[in-house]
């Protein structure tokens, strides 16, 4: 039993990991690229909006609600679970509110962001990119929880929601690693502290799950699952597909939306 657990865990915590090591990838593209093709990135963008919001409200939010259920009846788990799911979002609007003030990665496409960086201000430059960097690993370490908790809850769940979040991740990557490279002109270094923003994630799973794993009860399970729903609609609806349309056309985003709604609506009838 305790075997299973254990390797249950360490699937999770190898999801959340390369889920949240994606912003490498974006890093690595940006760096080595010189152009790159934003109606993919929309598209993509949207898909990952689209497997999350569908996932949360489907499948995430309706087993919290069966767990606190079970843990304090019907009427009263049902109310916890909204309450939870509200609190999920309340935090990580709460967490944006706090972070350090920075120029949002994604208020200009790559390109036009770029030509902005490419004037001479390296201090400002560089503390730019270090404040993207803090404030892209406090936002991951709530993703980190939601991705472990929805892995370790079913595995198939689990490497959805971490596809959708390494996605999401990618341009988070970009948008680190392109102020400091202008600012040291060292790649090396632009690339390691991308990378390491990255790492809040399997933080975030590992110190949730140690945290709460002496207190795991099918009350404790339904509040931290339905927080985990609310956090992962809020992350799609103020980051996902705000950035979706700013890369490309209003359509492709919602498109990408429908059609990650309906490959997570099959995969969840092929698992029924």
């Amino acid at each position: 039993m305790n075997n299973t657990v254990d390797s249950n865990v360490l699937f999770a915590l190898t999801l959340t990991l390369l889920a949240g090591l994606s912003t490498g990838i974006g890093s690595f593209i940006g760096l080595l690229s010189k152009r790159f093709n934003p109606r993919v990135l929309t598209v993509s963008l949207g898909f990952s909006a689209g497997v999350m919001l569908y996932v949360s409200f489907v499948e995430i939010f309706a087993k919290a609600r069966v767990s606190l259920s079970n843990g304090l009846g019907q009427k009263e788990g049902y109310i916890l679970t909204v309450v939870s799911f509200f609190a999920g979002m309340f935090v990580i609007a709460l967490i944006d509110k706090l972070v350090p003030s920075y120029e949002n990665p994604h208020e200009l496409n790559i390109e036009e962001k770029i030509e902005r960086l490419a004037e001479p201000e390296r201090g400002k430059l560089m503390r730019m990119g270090v404040f993207s960097a803090v404030a892209i690993a406090i936002h991951n370490f709530p993703e980190g929880l939601a991705t472990f908790m929805s892995a370790l809850q079913n595995q198939t769940l689990g490497i959805s929601i971490a596809i959708a979040i390494a996605i999401h991740n990618i341009p988070e990557g970009l948008a680190v690693a392109a102020p400091i490279y202008f600012a040291t002109k060292s790649k090396k270094k632009a690339f390691l502290l991308s990378f390491l923003s990255g790492l809040a994630e399997p933080m975030g799973a590992i110190i949730g799950y140690f945290a709460l794993r002496a207190l795991f009860t099918d009350t404790t399970f339904g509040v931290v699952f339905a927080a985990v729903a609310g956090i992962m609609v809020y992350i799609s609806l103020d980051e996902l597909l705000p950035t979706a349309e700013e890369y490309g056309e209003h359509h492709l985003a919602i498109g990408g939306l429908i059609l990650g709604m309906i490959l997570m609506a099959v995969s969840l009838v092929l698992l029924a």
